[in-house]
């Protein structure tokens, strides 16, 4: 594994576990009604999807060992390219849900 990716699933972590703190105690409605949640969820997505893709470019074996690396790397130009029309029951469901299996399976491959 090349030093760089090492760096970038690190960064995946961290980004993730700051997720994880915004939305305690959180609901889906309470999601929606903070706007300062909602753009640090957001951009903490953006950062997930970046190093994803900076992973996929520069570390390609590594990237294909990531299950859902492809629809992190999506999910990312959708919020940045697509920012108008984020369906936040999507990044709550994302934010609340998917990311713990994401972050299980970026663990594994930082400790390989």
């Amino acid at each position: 594994m090349l030093p760089d990716t090492r760096k970038h699933l690190i960064d995946i972590l961290a980004a993730a576990a700051d997720i994880k703190a915004f939305i305690l105690g959180y609901d889906l409605s309470s999601y929606r009604n903070d706007a300062k949640c909602r753009a640090a969820v957001e951009r903490k997505l953006e950062i997930i999807g970046e190093a994803c893709s900076r992973i996929r470019n520069e570390d390609p074996d590594v990237f294909e060992r990531m299950p859902y690396g492809h629809q992190v790397v999506g999910l990312r130009n959708r919020v940045i390219h697509g920012y108008d029309c984020v369906d936040d029951a999507i990044i709550w469901d994302v934010a609340s849900d998917k990311l713990k299996s994401f972050v299980t399976d970026v663990e594994a491959l930082a400790r390989s």
